[in-house]
Parts: C-alpha cells; structure tokens; sequence
C-alpha cells in the first residue's frame, strides 16, 4: 500500500511539475498579446504539443494563433517565439468574404464555400502566385481544415488588409478563405513562420 501511494505521489508530481510551466508560458504570452483571448492560446498550444508529438510538425519554436473571436479591425493574428517567450507579430488578419463582415461567424471545410477554415495548419513552402509571395498550408483538423490543399488555401499579402481599408470600410476586406495579412509584413512574416511550423485558427464553440 505504501509503494503505491508513494508511486502515485511521483506521479502528481510528474504532472505538476509539467502543469505549471505551461500556466507559467501562457501568461507570460498573454502578457505580451493585447486582446488575445486565453482560451485561444491554450487550445493552440494543446494542438500543437500533440501535432508535435506525432510527427506532425518540423519545428516547434514558433506558434501562430488567429483568434477568429477578435474583429477584422483589430489585430488577430499572433505569432509567439516558444522558447524566447516572446511575442513576434500581432498582425490585421483577413477572413473568408462568406464568413462574415467586420466579426467572423461562420466558418467552413467545404471548397467553393469562400469561408475561412479553423483548427490547425502546419507551414508548407512558399511560392509566387497571383496575390505575390504566398505561404502553403495543410491542415491537420480531420473535418475542419484538411480541405485547405484543395481550397488552395494559403497566407498572402492583400491590399484590403490595411487601417485605410478599415477607415473606409469600417472593416478589412475579405479573402476567398485565406488569412490574409498586410502586403508590407506578408514576406517577413511568412519568412518567419514556413517551413512547418503551427498555425491555429481559433473560434469558440466550434
């Protein structure tokens, strides 16, 4: 009886041990990110933590989470340095045009739908397409994003992503599904982020 509790007590520990280090990350970040709901950061380092354990991932240092909950008009994307602890980017972000105006609502898997996709993605390779340097995603979510290759769903530069879209529109533009950001930041930061890293698209309840 005596070894089983003291097996048990390893145990709680064990996990202790590992629970407060991932509180301690999470408000560390949420420090650094006005806006960002926790919610959205903890259900974006749950997914990646398990997208890394299967093989799923090339690097795990850098995580991005869209939080879909955040108005177009204010920043919704954040990229976060793991192992620094440190907030990268905090970027306007677009979503799909059927998705919703300035609040996204809805969201889709389906091709042709022009609706952003949530769950998680993992980084591809770049290329130079139609909306200029572009960044490929595939999506790990059985049923909400592993359409994203199909849909041709990827990170670009957009004109309408911008404070004097905003200004004019009372939102951003829309994308066609894809998290577009500013043309001024869309190099570097998909510089940053390519070549297999996470990117979770949060929304509550879905």
């Amino acid at each position: 009886m005596l070894k089983k509790l003291m097996v048990a007590a390893a145990m709680l520990c064990a996990v202790s041990a590992f629970a407060a280090p991932q509180k301690t990350l999470v408000q560390k970040l949420l420090s650094e990110a006005p806006g960002l709901h926790p919610q959205a950061l903890e259900q974006a380092l749950d997914a990646a933590h398990r997208a890394s354990e299967r093989g799923q991932l090339r690097r795990s240092d850098l995580l991005t989470v869209i939080d879909y909950s955040i108005r177009s008009s204010e920043p919704r994307l954040f990229v976060f340095d793991l192992k620094a602890g440190k907030l990268l980017f905090r970027e306007l972000c677009a979503h799909g045009k059927n998705s919703g105006g300035d609040v996204a609502k809805f969201f889709s898997n389906d091709p042709g739908s022009d609706e952003t996709s949530l769950g998680l993605f993992v980084t591809e390779d770049t290329y130079i397409g139609h909306n200029g340097y572009s960044l490929r995603l595939r999506g790990l979510s059985p049923g909400l994003n592993d359409m994203a290759e199909a849909r041709a769903i990827v990170m670009h530069g957009a004109y309408y992503v911008s404070r004097e879209a905003i200004k004019v529109l009372g939102r951003l533009g829309r994308s066609w599904g894809c998290p577009a950001v500013r043309a001024d930041v869309a190099h570097k930061l998909i510089d940053t982020i390519r070549g297999g890293t996470a990117i979770f698209a949060y929304y509550p309840h879905a």
